[in-house]
């Protein structure tokens, strides 16, 4: 194949919080090759239930509704939508407080038939499910070989939060630390087992748990300081 992924195309959903939490921030999630915002439903309720609201979006839309969400403002990408939201980081980075960056794609292109992709993106069997009966999910995009401007480091200034599964075959972890490496205010955070769906892979909940830790991290201090440390004795 020849072609490449270009923009993540659907947009429009969205996670609220319950009626009697009030908005602690906003969560703009960038899908990755193949997906669609209804994929992330899992994750966006979840964080939603935090507290935080959550929209899909495009690196087009993502400006206009950045400057009219409740603060403070995150962008969340999965493969190629983690290379977007770098990117838009980068080109706006007074509208963002933090990215998100999971599964980061690389150049690499594998040819995967449908099974072997599937156990690619997740070892989690309600997500395989999902992904094997959805109509809207576009299957092989994983075999299409990232944009070049991607890949161009992104001089992003604001806290990133790379995550990677350390079982990820389609974007090996050593590509995520090379990442992480390379950026100022970066934490890198590997998942055991972890494949490369790894917002909606078998240990989602634990991946969202530290997702949301960060997020209130960042809201109480920009530098993303922690505000719980362990002590092992």
């Amino acid at each position: 194949m020849t072609a490449t992924i270009g923009a993540p195309v659907v947009a429009g959903a969205r996670w609220d919080p319950p009626a009697a939490i009030a908005v602690r921030g906003t969560v703009l999630v960038l899908p990755g090759r193949g997906e669609h915002a209804g994929v992330y439903d899992r994750f966006g309720r979840r964080i939603a239930a935090d507290g935080y609201a959550v929209r899909s979006a495009t690196p087009e839309t993502v400006p206009s509704l950045a400057a009219d969400a409740a603060g403070p403002v995150v962008l969340a990408g999965s493969d190629t939508g983690a290379l977007h939201a770098l990117a838009v980081a980068a080109a706006h980075p007074s509208l963002f407080a933090g990215v998100i960056a999971a599964g980061v794609a690389t150049g690499d292109a594998a040819d995967l038939g449908w099974d072997a992709e599937l156990e690619a993106r997740t070892a989690c069997p309600t997500h395989q499910a999902r992904l094997t009966g959805d109509t809207g999910f576009r299957r092989g995009a994983l075999s299409l070989p990232v944009a070049a401007n991607l890949l161009a480091p992104a001089p992003v200034t604001v806290p990133v939060l790379v995550l990677h599964g350390e079982a990820d075959t389609v974007s090996p972890v050593a590509a995520a630390r090379r990442i992480a490496a390379g950026l100022p205010k970066a934490e890198l955070a590997t998942v055991r087992d972890g494949r490369h769906d790894v917002l909606n892979d078998a240990t989602h909940r634990t991946v969202a748990a530290h997702v949301v830790q960060w997020l209130e991290r960042l809201r109480a201090d920009s530098g993303a300081t922690p505000i719980l440390t362990v002590h092992k004795h």
